[in-house]
């Protein structure tokens, strides 16, 4: 199983190894889409975690009773492919691999299931086709 979340920690957590404790208590594979972290003060981490539900669960429980706010993630990438001139710019920016041109066709194509919402594909795409939509 796969779950995004977002993490909001107070400043008393900010210096806690918290990758290694959910690794290690958990057996989780943990992806670290984005952070912003002060060690003086609160900070928000978004995470990807991929392990068996029960370990998941057991990950969020222990967050939550060490003070920390988690809040499951629901975004994606939204593309407007009727507008794309099909340049590569964005492809070349994802490095999960969820947008990609090939012969024989040479039109983008993008795969969600492999997004990761990096946001990389916003900045990149010279028309701004792309967009983050969250559904908390």
């Amino acid at each position: 199983m796969i779950k995004k979340v977002v993490v909001s920690f107070p400043a008393d957590q900010a210096s806690r190894p918290l990758i290694y404790e959910l690794i290690r208590k958990y057996d989780i594979m943990i992806s670290i889409i984005k952070a912003d972290i002060d060690g003086r003060r609160s900070g928000k981490i978004v995470l990807e975690m991929n392990s068996d539900a029960d370990h998941i669960r057991q990950a969020i429980d222990y967050m939550i009773e060490s003070g920390m706010e988690v809040s499951p993630l629901e975004s994606k990438i939204k593309f407007d492919d009727t507008k794309c001139i099909n340049c590569g710019a964005c492809t070349s920016s994802c490095l999960s691999g969820a947008l990609i041109i090939k012969a024989p066709e040479w039109k983008l194509r993008f795969e969600p299931e492999k997004c990761v919402v990096c946001k990389l594909c916003i900045t990149a795409c010279p028309l701004k086709l792309f967009r983050i939509e969250f559904n908390d």
